[in-house]
């Protein structure tokens, strides 16, 4: 029982102080985040919040982090420009409720529709994303407002500082993991920078100095003000925001669920798919309605976590919760943070987030595979990485069908002296496989009588019906006797012009469904 006791505190006392990291490196990201989306900060440190603090709460995956993402951002930059930042809450109010019917039908299932090399391309593409973001750390505004890149002895600086940050963050566990490293990098970072009063060290304040063009910025707030949008309740503010709240449940959850299943596999633990897509449902219903710009689950901060010890819902909640102390009265301190030591965090991340067994692998695995890891791999840099994912999924069904149309065999034999000929096709009859199936006929050379036999063969869908009316047709016009044998009920009653020719037998006939819309 006190073993039990012990492990459950020293579980949340890991939690808490992982949660406390994630806090830290949360403020630059949401600031940033608001910025690309045209909101001002707090809307989206309120997002961070509140959407970190639900999910952690019900959602279905521990150990998980979510918030404001720049995925999202991305699309509601154009609705803020376009209709304001009142229509952005009522499209996050919308956006959650999507997500909820997501959840409640079941729809997270079809996350593990994902192939393998999707998620590589997936993982390597984030990694990339994540280290491209952080060479805006690297530049400096000038005089008239331009940024140019760090150069001399200010350059030096920051890459010494991110070097340690990194150089503590990878020996300290071997030393001891009482604390988490990463948040002993941070301290230890920011101690340096001002116990020797480095001036070049630029500061997190200064960072929301340049994003604001305000001098004084700040991330100092109060607590998150319930309030109802203020847009008009008609018609036309559906055509406004559905398309976008569609877009946007739509990123939040595959990026989410992405997640979800990367955890599950560095955790060697199974999170529930269908209950965090209610989670970030509701958080981002609650969200809307405190003026927050919505979020999703963040990759970054969630390996972050994972990797200082938060497994637990605690680690989120803490996380959360620290942040909101941040807003109310921790500002001071947080905005002296050297950007360098939170710039050296997320190298770390990028390190460990990389695939890079997946390099030697590229070698080993069918060329089609390596494509598609290094399509999602550039399409994830180059746009989003939710597109990135529906992109991979389609090339890899396309790949799919191409290899397996390869597997239409079909086998002929001549019986009755050779006035009868038998046709075998073999394997699945779909609209890849087609053309190789109709070379297989030859009706010229055919002699008077032609058996086609589908005891091994399934037609999948409307491409393959068609094929055999277009067949049946063609051995008519040559006026040959054709007879088809061992199709589904729903086949013939597909068929328009063979259905004369088909064979029934109720008793060796095959009952299979088509994939076909006149049946829907």
């Amino acid at each position: 029982m006190l073993q039990l006791l012990y492990k459950r505190s020293q579980s949340l006392k890991a939690d808490v102080l992982s949660g406390l990291t994630v806090a830290l490196a949360l403020v630059p990201e949401a600031v940033a985040f608001a910025f690309v989306a045209g909101v001002e900060p707090l809307v989206g440190l309120y997002a961070a919040f509140m959407v970190g603090l639900i999910t952690a709460a019900i959602g279905g995956r521990p150990g998980m982090i979510s918030g404001a993402t720049g995925a999202l951002a991305v699309v509601m930059v154009s609705l803020v420009g376009l209709h304001g930042v009142e229509y952005l809450f009522a499209t996050v109010v919308l956006m959650g409720i999507f997500q909820i019917l997501a959840g409640t039908f079941r729809l997270g299932k079809f996350i593990r529709m994902v192939p393998h090399p999707v998620m590589l391309g997936f993982v390597n593409g984030l990694a990339i994303v994540i280290f491209l973001a952080q060479m805006k750390q690297f530049q400096v505004a000038d005089e008239s407002g331009n940024l140019g890149w760090m150069q001399g002895e200010q350059l030096m600086m920051m890459l010494g500082l991110v070097v340690l940050t990194m150089a503590i963050i990878h020996f300290l566990p071997k030393l001891t993991k009482a604390v988490p490293s990463t948040l002993v990098a941070i301290v230890t970072v920011t101690a340096i920078v001002i116990g020797l009063d480095i001036d070049s060290a630029r500061s997190v304040q200064e960072v929301l100095a340049d994003m604001t063009g305000d001098p004084a910025a700040s991330i100092a707030g109060g607590l998150p003000q319930f309030h109802i949008p203020m847009v008009p309740i008609n018609f036309e503010t559906l055509r406004i925001i559905v398309p976008y709240a569609l877009i946007l449940a739509a990123i939040g959850l595959i990026e989410s669920l992405l997640t979800l299943t990367l955890i599950d596999e560095i955790t060697e633990t199974r999170g529930r798919g269908n209950k965090e897509c209610v989670g970030q449902g509701v958080a981002n219903v609650a969200t809307g309605f405190f003026g927050g710009m919505g979020g999703c689950a963040m990759i970054g901060q969630s390996m972050i976590n994972i990797s200082s010890g938060g497994t637990g819902r605690a680690s989120g909640i803490s996380a959360a919760l620290f942040l909101l102390l941040f807003i109310l009265v921790g500002s001071s301190w947080i905005e002296i943070i050297p950007v360098a030591a939170l710039v050296g965090v997320m190298f770390i991340v990028v390190i460990g987030t990389f695939e890079w067994a997946s390099i030697n692998l590229m070698r080993k695995i069918p060329p089609a595979d390596a494509i598609v890891v290094v399509i999602v791999t550039v399409v994830t840099v180059m746009t989003d990485l939710a597109i990135a994912v529906i992109v991979g999924v389609i090339v890899s069904a396309l790949v799919f069908a191409w290899k397996h149309a390869k597997h239409m065999v079909v086998e002929t034999s001549m019986e009755n002296g050779g006035f009868l000929k038998v046709y075998k096709p073999n394997g699945p009859l779909f609209f890849g496989c087609i053309q190789n199936f109709r070379d297989h006929f030859t009706p010229k050379f055919d002699p008077q009588e032609v058996i086609i036999d589908f005891e091994n063969c399934r037609v999948m869908d409307h491409s393959g019906i068609e094929v055999i009316d277009s067949l049946v047709e063609r051995y008519q016009k040559a006026d040959i006797d054709i007879h088809i044998r061992h199709l589904s009920p729903e086949c013939i009653r597909l068929l328009e012009k063979a259905g004369s020719v088909v064979e029934i037998d109720r008793n060796t006939d095959p009952v299979y469904k088509v994939a076909d819309d006149k049946l829907a």
